[in-house]
């Protein structure tokens, strides 16, 4: 990638009336990531060159992290989806920091995911750190309480040497931040993949709550309203920081010579979490808006640009962490921990007095105009006058070629049907034990261990259940339920299937537990947008997302796009994650993931096919990836997903595990591991696919003989196929009739040991 550079303040100041004195000034415009185009088209829209603070707020709000230019062209059709739940309309949607949902009683709830990966590679900690932060703070702008965070993660191979580096470091950022701010953390995944060697994905979710009327947008509105800077000083970290380091490809030479990225102080954000939640209740706010990517240039001119259209500030207010920086470095800093509020001139000494209680700095250094401009002075001279959208919303859109790959047939016809497969129950008892010994399905405690998930006292479900969930109200027991979900293995075959798999698994997770899934967020990570093949991937993969919402009634509320997630020529595979929010009336009619006792009837729900191309037993057995990933039937995934609700709140069932990655032998381990409570089953069909296929729309369910026979009726009802498979046991083993028996002492030390083991 080009070598990041951090301008400095020029001997003499570049303002306005210099910009137009001397139109032929060199600019370093390539050095901060624009092209030759983008830097003409600047010129036009000022009608003169930019200043170098103008330059540097167009290069940050028009890199692909914040102007999404490669991928806007493809995003735009979530909004041709109905902006509605099954519970009713969306409170706010696409274009917010956050999409508002309805769940009743008077509650909202907003969620979102957002990825910090690059930075991530380059400090781990600190980059994971402030990615949870980031996605705090946009939930907080919303005017909800942040109530838990969620933190979906892939890493190189578990044995490599970078992954030893970047990994404990990233798990302890994540743990660290959301710690520190008491906020559970309910869920996520860790995968492994030698494609994310050099390039780690951390995302970030949030998920907060809201009574209708606290809702708060991202607007600056009011002639004369004052613009208040408060939280943390600015400073030098994180200049040129994920706007820039999520708008490049990595080069294989390591982190050097790449942008500072930000600084984390998570005890700064709770204070700013209390400070902003008061000053919401109190009325005080007209509108708000977060600082993360890009700092204030994104804060000034987005604010500007949703609301009347002007703003003046002065840059001499912004508290500072460093005295020295030029306007430029303000502009661009992305230091963390710091908000944008909008005041009547009224309401602003009480709104200082708020943020003094709390001890959080807060300045007016602007205010709200009519002149349809963004204005900035520093030290007496004007150094910026832009019109507001063309920074924020009016940036570079790009068709970017994409092309089918040549080497997709090739792939898709090197189905795992030729693999050897396990022969005899010696055979399958072996495989069992190495797929749940392996990296990607077996035991995260060391990872999650590291969290709190129970703070705060709401937390219902967290890891290892399928979905997290959170109670909302005290008194009924509403709840929200939230999973995550990827798998990129079968997007790299089909990125259309493979997208709506990723929403079917997550769909199916929040099901499982009792909850109605309501809305979608998702979080696209993909390799360098200027490879046809990837773009190929990209389209084909929002294509699949928006059919499948449109297929489950569910509608996208927002997200993020990473691109340029690669190491030299080496793509990540493309791994768009699917996260799914429902609601749950009463959380203590939840279903549980393990098997609770013995003598429980154990039944299979939905069709298993021999479908195990891009599986995990590929995967672990033969390093295998090639095929057809098994077909989506999102009616079937609606069927069940009715089928487990209403017999949630009929607590019919007494535990449900969703069939996903390893199939029904992962789900087995994991239901009889959960509360050390064996099983005895027997298996329809060919048993190796019984155990390792992984198709779709099934989950393995308990329930007792009082309730078989009407939990039956109901899913003949419901056109979801029952196999009984066998029954829960006293006896502390994994039975499969006819083949194997596996003692749980010898399951669990499989299934337990693995990371400890890579990583003391």
């Amino acid at each position: 990638m080009p070598e990041a550079t951090t301008p400095r303040e020029p001997a003499s100041l570049d303002t306005v009336a210099a910009a137009e004195g001397d139109p032929g000034r060199d600019q370093p415009w390539a050095e901060l990531g624009l092209k030759a185009d983008e830097y003409a088209r600047i010129r036009e829209i000022l009608g003169r060159r930019p200043t170098s603070a103008e330059l540097a707020m167009y290069s940050v709000m028009w890199s692909e992290h914040c102007s999404y230019k490669s991928s806007k062209v493809h995003l735009k059709q979530f909004g041709e989806l109905p902006q509605e739940t099954p519970l009713g309309p969306m409170l706010a949607g696409i274009g917010e920091n956050a999409g508002v949902l309805d769940i009743g009683q008077g509650y909202a709830v907003t969620f979102k995911v957002e990825s910090h990966n690059h930075p991530s590679y380059v400090e781990p900690y600190q980059g994971a750190a402030t990615g949870v932060g980031g996605i705090v703070r946009d939930i907080l702008a919303m005017g909800a309480r942040p109530v838990a965070v969620m933190d979906p993660l892939r890493f190189g191979p578990l044995d490599a040497e970078d992954t030893h580096r970047v990994l404990p470091g990233i798990v302890a950022g994540v743990g660290g931040y959301g710690n520190c701010l008491g906020l559970p953390n309910i869920g996520g995944e860790a995968v492994f993949d030698e494609t994310y060697a050099g390039n780690p994905l951390v995302n970030a979710l949030c998920v907060g709550v809201l009574r209708h009327e606290d809702l708060h947008l991202a607007k600056a509105s009011g002639v004369g309203n004052k613009v208040i800077l408060y939280g943390a000083r600015t400073g030098g970290d994180g200049i040129g920081g994920v706007s820039v380091l999520a708008s490049e490809t990595f080069d294989e030479g390591g982190p050097s010579k790449r942008p500072s990225v930000q600084v984390g102080d998570p005890f700064m954000e709770k204070l700013l979490i209390e400070c902003t939640l008061e000053v919401f209740a109190a009325g005080l706010v007209a509108g708000i808006q977060d600082l993360g990517g890009a700092g204030l240039s994104c804060a000034t001119s987005e604010l500007a640009s949703a609301g009347d259209g002007g703003m003046h500030v002065d840059l001499d207010r912004v508290p500072l962490r460093d005295s020295s920086l030029a306007p430029e470095e303000i502009l661009m800093s992305e230091s963390q921990e710091r908000m944008m509020a909008v005041v009547e001139p009224g309401d602003v000494d009480k709104f200082l007095a708020i943020c003094e209680k709390w001890e959080v700095e807060a300045v007016v250094v602007g205010e709200v105009t009519d002149t349809g401009r963004l204005r900035i002075d520093w030290h007496g001279e004007q150094v910026v006058d832009v019109p507001p959208r063309s920074v924020a919303h009016d940036g570079p859109t790009y068709h970017r070629p994409f092309e089918r790959p040549a080497r997709q047939d090739e792939l898709q016809a090197a189905g795992a049907d030729g693999l050897q497969r396990p022969a005899d129950g010696d055979a399958l008892r072996e495989t069992v034990l190495r797929l749940a010994a392996s990296p990607n399905l077996c035991d995260k405690s060391w990872i999650t261990d590291q969290y709190d998930r129970y703070v705060q006292g709401n937390t219902v479900l967290s890891q290892p259940s399928d979905s997290g969930m959170v109670r909302v109200d005290a008194d009924t027991g509403l709840g929200v339920a939230v999973s995550t979900d990827a798998n990129g293995r079968f997007a790299r075959l089909d990125p259309y299937a493979g997208a709506q798999l990723a929403l079917a698994e997550s769909y199916r997770n929040v099901a499982t537990s009792g909850a109605t899934p309501l809305a979608v967020s998702d979080c696209l990570n993909f390799g360098s947008p200027e490879d046809p093949a990837v773009m190929w991937q990209f389209a084909e993969a929002c294509r699949g997302l928006k059919d499948g919402c449109e297929a489950l009634g569910v509608p996208v509320t927002g997200g993020n796009v990473s691109l340029y997630n690669q190491t030299g020529e080496t793509a990540i595979l493309p791994t768009p994650v699917v996260a799914v929010l429902g609601v749950i009336d009463d959380v203590t009619r939840r279903t549980p993931t393990g098997f609770a006792a013995a003598d429980q009837r154990i039944l299979l729900l939905g069709e298993t096919r021999d479908e195990l191309s891009g599986s995990e037993w590929a995967q672990v057995e033969h390093g295998h990836l090639g095929g057809l990933p098994p077909e989506v039937d999102l009616l079937a995934e609606r069927n069940l997903a009715r089928l487990l609700v209403d017999a949630a709140r009929a607590r019919m069932l007494t535990s449900a595990h969703d069939l996903a990655d390893g199939g029904l032998s992962q789900a087995l381990v994991e239901s009889c591991l959960r509360n050390d409570v064996g099983a005895r089953v027997s298996l329809p069909g060919d048993p190796f696919v019984a155990l390792f296929s992984e198709s779709t729309a099934r989950v393995l369910v308990t329930v007792d003989d009082e309730h078989h026979d009407a939990f039956a009726t109901m899913a003949a009802a419901m056109g979801v196929t029952v196999t009984e498979l066998g029954s829960t046991s006293a006896t502390p083993a994994l039975t499969v009739e006819g083949q194997f028996e596996l003692p749980l002492g010898e399951l669990r030390e499989a299934w337990t040991t693995t990371l400890p083991a890579a990583l003391a």
